[in-house]
């Protein structure tokens, strides 16, 4: 692994929110881009780049740098890079065993509401 490259994975990626590192012995450093259910949408070489340049790229694609390794990351940036999560207003499913919220209580007084869980 080239010094740059090197200098980047130890000094730089603990900074950086919503960035991993896994070790392939052999395999050329490259960065993996993946969307948020973990599919892979591009692969940059990181071989000829400099430490700079893969910084530069980083904060081009988006992703959060924090100042320390243990600061916190602001809310905004929860998801970074990608602009929002899909997830923000769903939910996988709905239980009436869930915690108690406006949506439940409607549902009771509404009587073609069926409880098959009960």
């Amino acid at each position: 692994m080239r010094q740059n490259v090197k200098a980047f994975v130890m000094q730089d990626i603990p900074l950086y929110h919503n960035l991993v590192m896994k070790h392939i012995p052999g395999a050329d450093p490259e960065l993996v881009l993946l969307n948020h259910y973990y599919e892979e949408l591009d692969r940059i070489a990181l071989t000829d780049m400099t430490r700079s340049e893969i910084n530069e790229l980083l904060e081009k694609l988006g992703f959060y740098k924090k100042a320390q390794p243990e600061d916190e990351v602001p809310e905004e940036f929860r998801f970074a890079p990608a602009k929002d999560s899909p997830f923000k207003d769903e939910r996988p499913f709905k239980s009436s065993m869930s915690t108690v919220d406006t949506e439940n209580a409607s549902s009771e007084s509404n009587p073609e509401v069926k409880h098959t869980d009960l």
